[in-house]
């Protein structure tokens, strides 16, 4: 059973913060798509793939005191920030669950923008489609975030670059 959350825990060690729980979803529905085993399952969403095991599994978490999550407040929203505990790495250092390397992975996705994170993962969920159709959908289910062909073709060139990390 922790098993599962001792993967999340070497995600979050592997960051110094991760800002925004959009951007903490997509991150791991990233790494999912670049072959990390994490298991939480996931569905399509009004913010793109969207996983409840996940938001629950990072609220047991932070009621174990192995993550902070603290709340900040924006001009019109929260957002809040997540770090891994002096707790949490205790717990890390008992287990015996290894990743893949996945360090430059996040440093990738880190310096990107939640929104950019959010037409990526939109792209990897639909890519069982030809990528012309994968276009279209991402214009239909986020037709509101109004993706730009620029901003589309940076997302394919950044699916190929992450996949090519090891």
């Amino acid at each position: 059973m922790l098993e599962n959350h001792a993967k999340l825990m070497q995600f979050f060690s592997s960051s110094e913060d991760i800002v925004g729980r959009k951007k903490l979803q997509k991150m791991i529905y990233i790494l999912k798509k670049c072959e990390i085993p994490f298991e939480e399952r996931y569905e399509f969403h009004f913010y793109g793939p969207y996983s409840e095991e996940l938001t629950l599994r990072i609220e047991e978490m932070c009621n174990l005191g192995f993550i902070s999550e603290a709340k900040e407040e924006k001009k019109n929203y929260y957002q809040y920030r997540y770090r891994i505990t002096d707790s949490g790495r205790e717990f890390l250092e008992q287990s015996s669950v290894k990743l893949p390397p996945f360090d430059q992975h996040m440093k990738e996705m880190n310096a990107k923008s939640s929104r950019f994170l959010e037409l990526v993962s939109t792209m990897l969920f639909f890519e069982h489609l030809p990528k012309d159709e994968i276009t279209e959908k991402v214009h239909t289910v986020k037709s509101k975030q109004n993706y730009s062909s620029e901003e589309i073709t940076d997302g394919w060139n950044f699916i190929e670059k992450i996949r090519r990390i090891h």
